[in-house]
């Protein structure tokens, strides 16, 4: 089996609070028939698709007349051929993510397998999903709280995340990441709001999106220690690791760190500065399914759990369901796509994807879930092609 061709296409549409719904795929074509989609990540930005579409389109010429079942040396082609051009900074690992679901798409096809059977089998049928709330209808405790317990109790979320960064009271210098008394006392009321409201039976991330300085997010870290996060997420830049490890070695709070961590170097410097206690590579970014894999296999040498970031559309969340299924110290998925009403139209598979908090993992052979040709094609992002 040979590829033939490598096409690439911009979807989506930017919708209010959905925090990216603009993504990149790739199609990879063979000589038998097959067909292979992956999914990249836009990085919640439409322009950005574009500059991921041509870095795949810049690698096409590589792949032509290669078997699509060597993804490995293809891949590792791939990251060498332009180390010196940045193949392992966005946006290259990007295209070169998608291309790498795509050829995984490719092979479970060819063998008649899921994706999770050609990294070693799984250890769960199911993946448990955190539902990402952004912030509650108003900046109050109270909207706060009502918000995580409608989405728990009427969807079935057995852990939710709120955003922190940007609430807006108390902030005098939109530039300056120093939190001031006010600022912090709005803070922590909104997360002991939400703490009481849903108990202890409901895990409660928080997300600081790399905006506090160090000795606020050490304060912070420090005044939510009872209220027992499931994490505090980026709670300052991600740039310097060492300012990371500094506010971990603080607090009893668990600190949660990686969406901005690309392949397992990178990962691998967080582990050995002790830097983080819960890692979120995004699978759709940070290097591929086999790199998710080696990712997470790294992280439970350290006995650091894996709770992947995820703004993807059905098929790359599939995607890294399989890897989430693969490995035994997989902890818990974002779900992002709760406030995009066309989230599941776009894709088709096992309807409905997604079923009182959790993703079931497919059976079918590949990723298991395909592009609805008609919806995406209504979908390419400001006059981009649709596929051949």
């Amino acid at each position: 089996m040979k590829i033939t061709d490598v096409q690439a296409c911009v979807i989506g549409r930017e919708e209010p609070h959905s925090g990216g719904s603009v993504w990149t795929f790739v199609r990879v074509y063979t000589d038998e028939g097959l067909v292979g989609t992956g999914e990249c990540n836009s990085a919640a930005a439409g322009a950005s698709g574009f500059a991921v579409k041509q870095a795949i389109l810049a690698m096409k010429h590589l792949l032509i007349g290669k078997n699509p079942l060597d993804i490995g040396p293809l891949w590792e082609m791939l990251r060498r051929r332009g180390r010196y051009g940045g193949t392992t900074n966005a946006p290259l690992i990007f295209a070169l993510t998608g291309i790498e679901n795509a050829l995984f798409d490719i092979a479970g096809k060819a063998l008649g397998v899921p994706v999770y059977r050609l990294l070693g089998g799984k250890f769960r049928d199911k993946i448990r999903l955190y539902a990402d709330l952004h912030a509650g209808d108003e900046e109050t405790p109270q909207a706060y709280a009502e918000k995580a317990l409608q989405v728990t109790e009427e969807e079935g979320y057995s852990a939710v995340k709120f955003d922190v960064d940007h609430t807006g009271v108390g902030k005098l210098d939109p530039w300056n990441w120093t939190v001031g008394a006010r600022e912090m006392r709005h803070i922590i009321g909104l997360i002991t709001a939400v703490r009481e409201a849903i108990g202890f039976e409901v895990d409660l991330a928080i997300d600081c999106h790399g905006q506090f300085d160090v000795g606020s997010a050490i304060t912070l870290a420090k005044a939510v220690e009872p209220l027992r996060l499931l994490w505090l997420e980026e709670p300052v830049p991600a740039e310097n690791i060492d300012a990371l490890a500094q506010v971990k070695a603080a607090t009893s709070t668990v600190i949660c760190t990686g969406e901005n961590q690309y392949t397992r170097w990178e990962f691998l410097e967080l582990f050995q500065k002790h830097a983080c206690d819960v890692i979120m590579p995004d699978l759709a970014k940070a290097g591929g399914i086999l790199e998710g894999k080696r990712i997470a296999d790294i992280a439970d040498a350290f006995y650091i759990p894996i709770a992947p970031h995820n703004v993807s559309s059905p098929l790359g969340m599939m995607a890294a369901c399989h890897v989430c299924a693969a490995v035994p110290n997989f902890l818990v998925l974002e779900f992002h796509g709760r406030e995009i009403p066309w989230w599941s139209d776009l894709c088709e598979g096992d309807q409905p994807f997604i079923r009182n908090g959790w993703m079931h993992v497919s059976e079918r052979p590949g990723i298991g879930v395909a592009l609805n040709d008609r919806v995406a094609r209504s979908l390419v992002w400001q006059g981009d092609t649709y596929f051949d």
